[in-house]
């Protein structure tokens, strides 16, 4: 991959060098860095994304994109969430590991091995303070309470391999998701009290569960931690806050405050809630002196689930994956292309918009170029910077596209206006999930004519499938996609077609 130091470090060491010394300047030519990642939210859920079948008031993050910049077609690595977590923070494909489908659970063990570098532990060698408020869910080794039940765990006991192990200098928040046990909060390496009650905050999902711990209450908990870490910080040393919302995943449960608002049920009610999150970590930013310096981020793992009762909304004119198709778990675009906002008032024009293809992936090298890090060879193989496309320049890489995945373990590759599905039908929760008699091996779409993926050209087309094919087994096979050392996945060989 071909390094690029964009104009943005000098722009924003320009910017502060009044204010500061010489030897201050350096850190202080390093933006804060705040990644909100909400869960399960789709492209269409956000208002300006999607103005005409978009029935949820979104005001903050319209806000936001006013002030700052859309990336219209980013995507996560994964159409679940586990996966597309890992990819966030590994800057590595999902796939590469032993989860080749499929997500954890509250009680898993950690997919990202301490030894592995992350973008906390890379942002904190470049002398960034890292914090994580939120859900996790990629792993954490529970201590055995060599029991069942409640006794399964050792509430008093340390917590390792989690967020406080794999760079994170502070970390509070909930092992998976809402609606995965254990229902108690962590803070750094240890159990917020204890489990002494169970309950099942979604179907089937009982388990141990602190008698202080109310679902509907998390995300203000969230919101109040998030708060309290910004008002600690000041310039004297850059951070690093990622924010892992449980919104507006099941289970769906706005506040009595929220509860109505959207007129559409309690989906957009929670979204709506999920908006105002943004909203209050954007004023606390505000309150801190903090904004004009702050790369300020916004996403979402994959797309809206169908636990949303998509049907229902998309009667009421709500379109929660805009015009494109599937949702959560599938391989089309609604399952996996996401809202990406960003906004940075000191290096990114206010209401500009990219159209560069990029994944979550790419948030590692992207946050070494703006902090003065390195990643190293053995880190990010699937990372490249989109820093240049920050500042409205094109994004030069060697890596020729991107790889999608569905919940089942089926690959698609993008590269231009092409993508290329290895499977007949969604491979994830979408009719049909696999194409009927007669229907092709796989889909190929033209993406800039047919955004929608309405019209396969698989058949029609069969040397654009030939190249597209030998470019993604090119990159599956060899551990790497981007420029750098001989890498290896972990489970060998990953099968392409499922």
């Amino acid at each position: 991959m071909k390094k690029i130091r964009s104009i943005l470090l000098l722009g924003i060491s320009w910017f502060v060098s009044g204010a500061y010394s010489s030897a201050e300047s350096v850190d202080a030519a390093k933006p804060n860095i705040v990644f909100i990642f909400a869960d399960d939210m789709g492209y269409g859920d956000v208002h300006v994304l999607n103005p005409e079948r978009c029935k949820i008031p979104t005001p903050h993050m319209d806000k936001m994109a006013e002030e700052g910049m859309i990336f219209t077609d980013a995507h996560t690595s994964s159409s679940v969430c586990t996966p597309s977590r890992y990819s966030l923070m590994t800057g590595r494909y999902n796939w590469r590991t032993k989860l080749q489908g499929g997500v954890n659970n509250g009680f898993s063990a950690p997919l990202i091995p301490t030894s592995r570098m992350t973008v906390a532990s890379l942002l904190k060698e470049a002398g960034y303070h890292t914090a994580m408020i939120g859900k996790w869910h990629i792993g954490m080794n529970l201590p055995d309470g060599k029991g069942k039940g409640l006794e399964k765990i050792d509430w008093k006991g340390e917590i390792r391999g989690g967020p406080f192990d794999v760079g994170f200098d502070y970390f509070f928040g909930i092992s998976g998701s809402l609606d995965m046990a254990p229902y108690i909060y962590i803070e750094n390496d240890k159990f917020v009290g204890e489990c002494t009650v169970e309950i099942e905050p979604h179907p089937n999902r009982k388990g141990p569960a602190h008698e202080d711990f109310k679902v509907v209450e998390v995300l203000d908990t969230l919101a109040d931690k998030s708060v309290e870490y910004i008002a600690k910080q000041d310039a004297s040393q850059p951070f690093f806050t990622y924010i892992a919302l449980p919104s507006p995943h099941t289970p769906i449960v706005p506040t009595e405050k929220w509860k109505g608002k959207s007129g559409i049920g309690d989906y957009g009610d929670f979204m709506m809630q999920t908006d105002d999150f943004v909203g209050t970590v954007m004023k606390a930013l505000d309150d801190a002196g903090l904004s004009e310096n702050t790369l300020l981020i916004v996403s979402s793992d994959n797309g809206c689930s169908k636990a949303a009762n998509i049907g229902d909304l998309e009667k009421q004119g709500h379109f929660p994956s805009a015009q494109f198709r599937g949702s959560k778990a599938d391989l089309w675009d609604g399952g996996h292309r996401v809202p990406f906002i960003v906004k940075w008032p000191a290096a990114v024009n206010a209401g500009s918009t990219s159209d560069a293809i990029i994944c979550l992936t790419d948030f590692m090298a992207t946050a070494a170029e703006l902090s003065g890090a390195k990643v190293p060879g053995d880190a990010g193989e699937d990372s490249v910077s989109f820093a240049p496309a920050l500042a409205g320049k094109e994004i030069e890489t060697s890596r020729k596209g991107i790889i999608h995945h569905s919940i089942s373990g089926a690959f698609a590759y993008r590269e231009g206006k092409w993508k290329l599905l290895l499977a007949s039908g969604s491979a994830g929760w979408t009719a049909p999930k696999k194409g009927g008699k007669g229907a092709p091996k796989g889909q190929l779409y033209d993406m800039e004519a047919d955004p929608g993926e309405t019209t396969n050209l698989y058949e029609k087309n069969p040397e654009v499938v030939e190249h597209l094919l030998a470019q993604i087994t090119s990159y599956v096979e060899s551990g790497r996609s981007t420029e750098g050392p001989e890498a290896r996945n972990d489970k060998v060989p990953v099968k392409l077609w499922k």
